[in-house]
């Protein structure tokens, strides 16, 4: 073999590793998964007004929260200043979205016993957890005798807050308009009296 032809053959050579380099390169940026959120992060106001779509938002659950809040802790039964003892129902999700009515509703808890104006009662969505460590305490010898709490003691709520979100959407060739109504009221447990009752509304519209 000339010399002549060892260089083709070193040429070629390189010119195919080359080419495979590059090929390997594609084919991992085609195939690999691309990088989710690999911009940097900032952190914004969550009080701020969110207006990405008028789907139910932040501001929505903060403004009826805030509201109905504001009217519970001024209504006759609170105002009494005796610390009643309320527990808080589930609230229904009667539009046709999905809305996690369980966060509007810790959050009036959370406001409310801010206030120390009331106490609250475990809900029934927490009262298995409450049934299952008075039982564990009862029941597994685990416990030193009588520092297990006693089966029987816990105190039943005077009142019960319970409701429902609802919503109207109308569609026009250009606007998308959604009215929300969340209604809440406060019941007597034991003798069925609705003693408080309110409701906020909010309307959105938005450009098809």
């Amino acid at each position: 073999m000339n010399p002549t032809s060892v260089i083709r053959i070193k040429s070629i050579s390189a010119l195919l590793v080359a080419m495979s380099g590059s090929l390997l390169t594609t084919g991992c940026a085609s195939t690999g998964s691309p990088i989710v959120g690999s911009g940097p992060v900032t952190y914004g106001d969550a009080k701020a007004v969110e207006s990405v779509t008028n789907e139910f938002g932040s501001t929505d659950l903060q403004t009826m929260a805030e509201a109905m809040t504001r009217s519970l802790i001024q209504s006759a039964v609170i105002a009494r200043g005796n610390r009643p003892l309320i527990t808080i129902a589930e609230v229904k999700n009667k539009t046709s979205e999905y809305i996690d009515t369980r966060s509007i509703t810790d959050s009036i808890r959370a406001q409310m016993l801010k206030s120390g104006s009331v106490r609250f009662a475990v809900d029934t969505h927490a009262m298995q957890n409450q049934t299952d460590e008075l039982i564990r305490q009862n029941q597994t010898g685990l416990y030193k005798k009588g520092t297990a709490k006693k089966i029987g003691g816990m105190e039943g709520a005077d009142y019960r807050i319970e409701g429902n979100i609802a919503s109207i959407v109308k569609l026009g060739s250009s606007v998308k308009d959604v009215y929300y109504k969340f209604s809440l009221m406060l019941v007597n447990v034991e003798t069925g009296v609705i003693e408080w009752a309110d409701e906020k509304d909010i309307r959105k519209t938005s450009s098809r």
